[in-house]
């Protein structure tokens, strides 16, 4: 399973709406759940959920998954991760792009301060791993083009929706990794 390269604007619209790509990024977390183990998740209903997933079945982000019984209809995610690419010269591309990212960091913000509340709940091991670091680097374009592929080669081994190998101990994790040019004010 690959990430998928998205390069269409009504692709990249879709993923723009909030519930949905929080719908997509916990199925790539978890594996295949319930239109109702979702809606437990991302805080909405299982019919939301539902349309949601039927949507992201649409484009091929999602599909139906094998069930446990006849009466559960699980989804699993097709891709590994997305690919949205350098912001687009194309107005309506870069919009759908800007709100991709900003509900990312929405996202990303939100299990930063649920971790970060709920430390004392956590087995010491899972604290101790945590890692909560920044660097300021000097690099060049390239070098950071090369810094970016290494991290993804580091991590893809680990992903939820390919890994076979994981220990009985494991469990679901968030890695963000973001570099950018900073500019000053």
């Amino acid at each position: 399973m690959d990430r998928r390269r998205v390069t269409d604007v009504e692709l990249m619209s879709a993923l723009a709406h909030p519930l949905r790509a929080r719908v997509l990024r916990h199925l790539m977390a978890m594996g295949p759940q319930t239109a109702s183990e979702c809606a437990d998740a991302v805080g909405s209903t299982a019919s939301n959920c539902s349309w949601h997933l039927r949507q992201l079945a649409r484009f091929g982000l999602v599909e139906p998954s094998d069930a446990v019984d006849g009466r559960q209809r699980p989804w699993r995610a097709s891709v590994v991760g997305l690919e949205l690419g350098a912001p687009a010269d194309d107005p309506a591309m870069r919009a759908a792009q800007l709100a991709v990212f900003g509900n990312s960091m929405d996202e990303e913000q939100e299990l930063l301060q649920r971790y970060l509340d709920r430390l004392d709940d956590l087995d010491p091991a899972w604290r101790a791993a945590g890692a909560l670091n920044t660097y300021s680097l000097t690099i060049s374009a390239a070098e950071l083009t090369e810094l970016a592929d290494q991290v993804e080669t580091l991590v893809r081994r680990y992903v939820s929706t390919i890994r076979t190998n994981a220990p009985a101990d494991a469990e679901a994790v968030h890695v963000g990794f973001r570099a950018f040019r900073r500019l000053p004010r």
